[in-house]
Formats: structure tokens, C-alpha cells, sequence
């Protein structure tokens, strides 16, 4: 890994001037009664149950359960992917209900990144041009971009790999990759669904590993759908969906 990356102490601020989830900011990521229900009548699937969840700078909560729990649609809840049948979901304390699909996505570039199992990297796009897009969405200027992509790049240790494309990295790289395009924006709160069940366990225990440090780095928060009970028990708390509902 790069030497460019520098946890901080508990409660130390962090590179954007935060302290990990200090003072009396709102969480930067919250839901409360939150329910989806897919289909209705007879063919009606319940999904979520009144899920309450709130998430501040620089915490790194697991999200784990069973196959069909609600743990994905949970992510894509939180992340404005999808609507709720019921409750609310708020970022940095504002509801996004009634945000138009442009206002949400406008939005969630800025406050949000996200990491997958799959990573869904462009195959026809450098590394180096994978991590620039979410800039380039957000119109920064080319030149800026690719700069503050090839410093995200070199902080995940892959300076050296910032021309090739996916089909030219492993697997871990390519992780390590989506991992840096999630955080080229600073989010405040980065969304990973199995961001390692796709990986063998030391390629994972480094990817793992990396998204710590950037977390305590960044004070980015962390929600992430893990099936590694081993690698849950390392971040700050854990969330156990049973049926839709949180357990215990």
C-alpha cells in the first residue's frame, strides 16, 4: 500500500478536517421505519420491516444475515437506488423524499460511493479513467480529474497500474480499483455490498484492510454487506438482519 495513507488517532480529524463521528453533526446517513415491500395483493414479498439505522463520519458498520435477509436492498434503500414502501431515509440529516432522480443522483455523486462484489469496472477504460468517471460526471475539468484519480490510485498502491485496463489486473487490483473510484469524490459514506466475496482470503484481507485505513484516512463511513463474520468483527459494530428485521 502506498505510504501516502495515514490513519488517524480516535477522534482525530481526519484529511477533511472532521473528526470521526464528533460533535453535533447529523449522521451522514440515516433511515428510520424503513420498509419495502415488492409486488402487492396476493403476490406481495415483503422484504424490509421498520429498519432504523444511522451511520456518522468515519463509523464502519457491517451489515450481516442470511441469503435474503434485506441486506442488499437495504444498500440500495440507503443509497437512493430504489424507493421505500415505507419510512425515510436522510442524508446528512435531509430527507430524499421528494427529491426529483436528478436532484437524488446529483446528490448522491457528491455524498456517496459505492463498492460490489463485482467490481463493474469499464473494460475499455484505463484504471486510471475508471476512477476519473464520477468526476467527469460531475464536470470537473479532465485534467483534474485523472490528477485526483491517479493520487486516489497511488494511495490504494496501484501508482504503478494506473494505464491498465481490467482485463490486465487481478482481481484484488481490480477491487482495489473500484475501491478508489468509490473514494476519488471524499464521500461521505461509501455503500459495499460483499466488497471481498469475490476474492480469496489474502487478496480480501488486504482489500478489508485497505477500506479500514481509508475509512480512519478519510473519516469516510463505512456500510458494508459481508458474509466474513471474521471480517465484520473488525469494524466498529455489527447489524444482524433476520427476515427483514434487525436481530436482537
Amino acid at each position: 500500500m502506498s505510504e501516502a495513507i495515514v490513519a488517524s488517532e480516535p477522534g482525530q480529524a481526519n484529511a477533511r478536517g472532521r473528526a470521526p463521528g464528533g460533535g453535533d453533526e447529523p449522521p451522514v446517513l440515516a433511515c428510520s421505519g424503513l420498509r419495502k415491500t415488492y409486488g402487492s395483493g396476493e403476490v406481495a414479498v415483503p422484504v424490509l420491516h421498520g429498519i432504523d439505522l444511522a451511520l456518522r463520519a468515519g463509523e464502519r458498520v457491517a451489515v450481516v444475515g442470511a441469503s435474503g435477509s434485506g441486506k442488499s436492498t437495504l444498500l440500495h434503500l440507503l443509497g437512493g437506488l430504489d424507493e421505500p414502501s415505507a419510512g425515510e431515509v436522510r442524508w446528512q440529516g435531509e430527507p430524499i423524499a421528494g427529491l426529483s432522480q436528478a436532484e437524488i443522483g446529483a446528490r448522491r455523486n457528491r455524498l456517496l460511493g459505492f463498492v460490489y462484489q463485482f467490481h463493474h469496472l469499464l473494460p475499455e477504460f484505463s484504471a486510471l479513467d475508471n476512477v476519473a468517471m464520477p468526476l467527469r460526471i460531475r464536470r470537473v475539468p479532465t485534467s483534474q480529474a485523472r490528477e485526483a484519480a491517479r493520487e486516489m490510485l497511488g494511495r490504494v498502491g496501484l501508482a504503478a497500474r494506473v494505464a491498465h485496463t481490467p482485463g490486465q489486473l487481478s482481481g484484488g487490483e481490480r477491487q482495489r480499483v473500484a475501491l478508489a473510484r468509490a473514494l476519488v469524490t471524499e464521500p461521505h459514506a461509501v455503500l459495499a455490498d460483499e466488497p471481498t466475496g469475490n476474492l480469496d482470503s489474502a487478496t480480501a484481507e488486504g482489500v478489508f484492510g485497505l477500506m479500514n485505513e481509508l475509512a480512519a484516512h478519510f473519516g469516510t463511513a463505512f456500510v458494508v454487506v459481508t458474509h466474513d463474520m471474521s471480517l465484520a468483527a473488525r469494524l466498529d459494530r455489527t447489524i444482524v438482519l433476520r427476515d427483514g428485521r434487525i436481530a436482537g
